[in-house]
């Protein structure tokens, strides 16, 4: 480094060595310069042009020194542009890194929000999915208690009789059927339908061969889809028969009874894969229904029971009929009468309107003394009944 002044020069220039350089060589002419004018006079021709040429490279020297300080101006310049456009680059650089910035803060926070949201709806969700599992296990519960209760016969038929009961609650009335009745011959039946003669009574009994299903649900092999079919013929032949021979009483009951399914799955099952038991229980006057066809045969029988409890009533409304055509009857003498009264004093009305006409205008010519206009309209009255007037002393 070269301090000159307030200028500094750094040795690794290639300007401030070009110019060091010129600065030798300038040096180094002066040095020749002096050394040639100290010789001999007989030189000085000679050494004319020698100053001639020296001038001329000193002029040279000075176009060199400028061309050194133009080429010094326009690296300065170009540092100068290279600084600047640094520092432009560094601005946009910040702008770019500020804006990649809220942008990612934005992004981040909405992230963050979104984030926040699906929590919360998933845990929304879990706690949906804790209520419905308590619910299943909860139903689990009761489910297994079913099973515990259609385990048990005397359960299972106090089950099928509730169904029973509800079913024919909602569609007949209360005064039209009596649960376990009990019959002439002491057997009780868990519903015995009030119908009118013919049919008569029906009894409706629920039977519920579970056992006898589920085995045939579970079986695997032929063999025990054979035996489970066996049963289920042995269960359900019993139970026709039980009906057949318990509730079908001559001149008491029906010719026939119902036999009450409380599973549309087992009803299903007997039509679909045992139709000779449905046979057999027309044979013997038993007719099997589950909950649904049970409600359409009650609501038939609540048709029947309403058209016998209307013909019960058909005196009754026929009396009420005969009595009514004697008020309308009598409305309408009553109306005739009625009207000629309204016909007399319609005429009244209107001789009296005609009577007070006469009247006003008699009062009209009094009240202006038109006597003659009144003779003329008063009728003339016969001589006999004139009276004459006598004056007495």
């Amino acid at each position: 480094m070269i301090e000159i002044g307030d200028m500094t020069l750094s040795l690794n220039d290639p300007l401030t060595l070009l110019v060091l350089v010129g600065a030798g060589v300038l040096l180094l002419m002066v040095v020749l310069l002096f050394a040639v004018l100290r010789r001999s006079g007989e030189a000085a021709r000679m050494a004319l042009p020698l100053a001639n040429q020296m001038n001329q490279l000193g002029h040279r020297v000075q176009s060199l020194s400028d061309g050194q300080n133009q080429l010094a101006g326009g690296l300065s310049h170009v540092s100068e542009s290279q600084a600047a456009a640094q520092a432009h680059m560094l601005q946009l650089m910040e702008r770019r890194l500020a804006d990649v910035t809220v942008a990612m803060t934005e992004n981040l926070q909405g992230s963050a929000r979104r984030t926040a949201h699906s929590l919360g709806e998933l845990q929304e969700r879990l706690q949906t999915i804790d209520k419905a599992q308590a619910n299943i296990e909860k139903l689990s519960g009761n489910v297994l208690s079913l099973q515990d209760i259609l385990s048990n016969k005397q359960t299972r038929g106090a089950f099928g009789e509730i169904q029973l009961n509800d079913i024919v609650g909602k569609a007949l009335p209360k005064d039209s059927y009596t649960l376990q009745a009990t019959l002439s011959n002491g057997r009780r039946a868990d519903c015995l339908i009030h119908l009118p003669n013919p049919p008569g009574s029906i009894v409706v009994d629920s039977k519920f061969p579970l056992e006898a299903y589920e085995a045939l649900r579970r079986a695997d092999t032929q063999w025990e889809v054979n035996e489970a079919a066996k049963m289920m013929r042995t269960a359900v032949k019993k139970h026709i028969n039980d009906i057949s021979t318990k509730y079908i009483i001559e001149g008491e009951t029906a010719g026939g009874a119902l036999m009450f399914l409380p599973s549309e799955a087992v009803y299903a099952e007997l039509h679909a894969n045992f139709p000779e038991l449905v046979r057999d229980g027309f044979d013997k006057r038993v007719w099997i229904v589950s909950p649904t066809t049970c409600m359409a045969t009650l609501h038939t029988m609540r048709a029947i029971l309403k058209d016998a409890r209307m013909r019960e009533q058909a005196g009754s409304i026929r009396k009420e009929l005969a009595l009514l055509a004697g008020d309308v009857d009598r409305l309408g003498t009553r109306v005739g009468s009625l009207d000629r009264h309204f016909g007399q004093a319609a005429k009244d009305i209107e001789d009296i309107k005609i009577s007070a006409e006469k009247a006003g205008k008699r009062a009209h010519r009094l009240d202006h003394f038109d006597f003659e206009e009144l003779a003329a309209d008063t009728p003339s009255v016969p001589a006999a009944a004139v009276v004459p007037l006598t004056l007495k002393d």
